[in-house]
């Protein structure tokens, strides 16, 4: 026979590993949302912005909390439509009781102590209430309207960011392209100082200044590649997966026009931007506030029907009652008239803020509007100076090539292309998000 305390021992690392066993198994049940977003993106993946936008709606934190006020506020209206419905109650009990010594139940039973039983079903229904549950109803839902707007409103700005840092992460990426493109020039163009120096053509200043442009360049290879991986953690973040696998995106389309009128924008805007549909739904429901906190005046009128059992010994008597009742709040402190008013302030305040709201609606209708039509000419004019950037430094090779340039006009033709590069990347960049600024202002929600 083993000693006791081994036994205790192995049935001790038996049971941790049982335990270990089922919490791994019911990690995706308990949390699934956890679960689900580890295996959002694959390694490797390449996603393009649909598929960015998607795994944010599913994953970003922003959005719980919104799902959560929706889900009270759908709640609330069925519990004020619980009002048009009968309530019943079933209750039962059982007592021992031992009366004072000499009253009248003991001296007619011939005992002191005896046994009491009821068993009864109760049913109250409120027949006429003037209107107070119906417009408790109408209240509630113009709220959850309220809170399905406002999920779409975070959904809108989840969105945005999404678009902004794919975007920014594209932008980076083609930024660094040329960045490692102008190395790959600053390099050919040392390897050929060197060549003219060893062969006595060009002096060694020309060499030195080869050297510094090199390393200039390679400073901002460095610094763009930094920014590459900023611009991938700020996509990490807006869809919600901050430890998502390293993945690619797709590369985003060149310059495509959007055709839109200022007053088309803004209609759209109007009946679709998700704040200002919210902040009229709640204006709406504080218009009913008033008129429900003025029914607090009304009487109510109810019924009730009950049925039961009740005595000393089985079988026990039964008994049945039915009425009604109309009840008038004749004082109630005031309280009904501070209720009235608290809704009037209520109302004032939604109508403020869904004024608000409109001038905020035009300002960002037309503040992205007039961006999108000053980036769409700088992206023309950028696409001009990239090609004669290009041609001016073609020239200057050329000309440096042939033993009649210098460096300084081919160190500037250089820097000029380059600049002319980014530029022209910076304003595709500002042209999508000029776009993505409109549409988020109009309240499109992808």
């Amino acid at each position: 026979m083993g000693h006791p305390f081994r036994s205790i021992q192995r049935c001790s690392r038996m049971m941790n590993r049982l335990w270990f066993l089922v919490c791994f198994l019911c990690l995706p049940v308990l949390f699934p949302q956890a679960a689900f977003a580890a295996d959002e993106i694959r390694q490797g993946e390449t996603l393009d912005l649909a598929r960015c936008v998607d795994i944010a709606l599913k994953n970003h934190p922003s959005l719980v909390s919104a799902k959560g006020s929706l889900d009270a506020s759908t709640s609330r209206v069925y519990q004020a439509k619980a009002g048009y419905y009968p309530e019943v109650n079933l209750s039962s009990g059982y007592s021992r009781i031992h009366p004072a010594r000499g009253s009248g139940t003991a001296a007619g039973s011939g005992k002191y102590s005896y046994d009491a039983y009821q068993s009864q079903v109760n049913l109250n229904q409120t027949l006429f209430d003037f209107g107070k549950t119906s417009t408790q109803v109408k209240v509630n839902t113009l709220s959850a309207d309220a809170s399905t707007a406002d999920l779409e409103d975070a959904s809108s700005r989840v969105v945005f960011n999404v678009k902004q840092a794919y975007y920014g992460m594209a932008q980076s990426r083609q930024s660094r392209d040329a960045y490692a493109e102008s190395v790959v020039q600053y390099e050919q163009r040392l390897d050929q100082a060197r060549r003219f120096y060893e062969v006595g053509t060009k002096p060694k200043i020309d060499v030195t200044n080869a050297e510094v442009a090199l390393s200039q360049a390679r400073l901002n290879l460095s610094q763009a590649e930094n920014a590459l991986r900023i611009a991938r953690l700020t996509l990490n973040n807006a869809m919600g997966v901050p430890d998502a696998p390293a993945y690619d995106i797709r590369e985003t389309p060149g310059f495509q026009d959007y055709p839109l009128d200022l007053d088309g924008a803004l209609k759209k805007a109007y009946e679709a931007r998700p704040d200002l549909v919210s902040v009229r739904a709640k204006r709406e429901a504080a218009e009913r506030s008033i008129d429900l906190a003025y029914k607090g005046y009304y009487p109510v009128l109810s019924g009730n029907a009950g049925y039961g059992w009740t005595g000393q010994d089985f079988p026990l008597d039964r008994e049945w009652s039915l009425g009604a009742s109309l009840t008038f709040p004749l004082f109630s402190g005031f309280s009904t008239r501070y209720q009235v008013e608290e809704a009037r302030g209520n109302l004032e305040v939604l109508k403020g803020d869904e004024e608000l709201i409109r001038q905020n609606v035009l300002y960002d209708v037309k503040q992205a509007f007039y961006n999108l039509g000053e980036v769409r000419e700088r992206i023309t004019l950028a696409e001009l100076s990239v090609r004669q950037a290009r041609e001016n430094r073609e020239l200057a090779q050329g000309r440096y090539a042939a033993g009649v340039g210098n460096t300084i006009e081919v160190t500037d033709a250089l820097t000029s292309e380059i600049n002319a590069k980014t530029s022209y990347i910076n304003a595709l960049f500002d042209y999508r998000l000029a776009v993505a600024s409109l549409e988020k202002a109009m309240g499109v929600s992808k």
